[in-house]
């Protein structure tokens, strides 16, 4: 997990807060310093939190488990939205739909319902409703899919949320907290880092930064999936070993089965002389009798 540079956080911006008089004072440990009016990040600060957010990320993720990105501010869409794609995370840049978390069963209903309309339209249920009605499921299947389609593959609640500007997601981490699940976020000079079990102070508004962040973010999942994929193929081939070992024993036990008549056969064979010298004992024994 390659880690960025101070100069490399210094020109992607991530040091740039707020306005001094838009500051929120708990953000006083992570300030450095103010400049004509503007707080200044502590980007040593912010590199430590973003290695701990960067390691506690990859553990969830090697633990199998999902982690949901949430970044629905213009600047953040689409560099979040392409990133976490990749790795086959979920991710909300649209609308944060209320009680996505906390409701999640009516959730699911929604996302299933989305299921059900692509079903319909490949065995041709479809077709065989009006136009209006067809335009009618076709329009509901486009919201259901702007809203939802980052998260229809997450059968469960998250192990951890990930948010772009705590301030805009409030929502978002309300019901996180709610719910008692960990919360990751880009925590900006105007915000309070307290709700927040991993904050990262850095400049949420800025692309540059956003980009930096989750770029070591996404990183460190996809090396916590690796490493899951690679434990479980050892496991695999540890099983076929000990499996393989089991049966060659068995193929062994066999021959040797075969064997043993042969081996119970040679004092038959030692035995036939014995009988044979009876009868000579007995010839000798008659001979005396006649010479007396």
């Amino acid at each position: 997990m390659s880690k960025p540079t101070f100069e490399q956080m210094l020109q992607a911006g991530v040091h740039f807060g707020h306005l001094k008089r838009k500051w929120n004072p708990h953000m006083a440990p992570y300030i450095f310093t103010e400049t004509k009016g503007i707080h200044i990040i502590d980007l040593h600060k912010t590199g430590v939190k973003l290695d701990e957010a960067a390691s506690a990320m990859k553990q969830i993720a090697k633990s199998g488990k999902k982690i949901l990105f949430v970044a629905t501010k213009k600047q953040a869409k689409s560099i979040v939205a392409e990133r976490v794609k990749a790795v086959g995370m979920p991710y909300v840049t649209e609308r944060w739909s209320g009680g996505m978390l906390t409701n999640f069963a009516t959730i699911r209903k929604a996302v299933r319902k989305m299921s059900q309309i692509d079903k319909m339209e490949q065995d041709g249920t479809l077709t065989t409703l009006s136009k209006r009605e067809r335009l009618q499921v076709s329009r509901q299947r486009a919201k259901l899919e702007k809203n939802l389609g980052s998260i229809s593959d997450l059968t469960r609640i998250p192990a951890a949320v990930f948010i772009v500007d705590v301030m805009k997601e409030h929502i978002a981490l309300a019901e996180a907290k709610k719910l008692g699940i960990p919360v990751f976020a880009m925590v900006d000079t105007n915000s309070d880092p307290r709700p927040v079990d991993f904050p990262i102070p850095s400049n949420d508004d800025a692309g540059r930064s956003i980009s930096l962040v989750m770029d070591v973010l996404v990183q460190a999942v996809a090396e916590g999936l690796q490493e899951r994929k690679a434990d479980k193929d050892q496991a695999d081939a540890q099983a076929a070993a000990v499996k393989k070992a089991k049966e060659e024993p068995v193929a062994e036990e066999a021959p040797a089965a075969e064997e043993a008549p042969a081996a119970e056969e040679a004092p038959a064979a030692e035995e036939a002389p014995a009988a044979e010298e009876a009868p000579a004992a007995d010839e000798a024994a008659k001979e005396s009798d006649k010479e007396a």
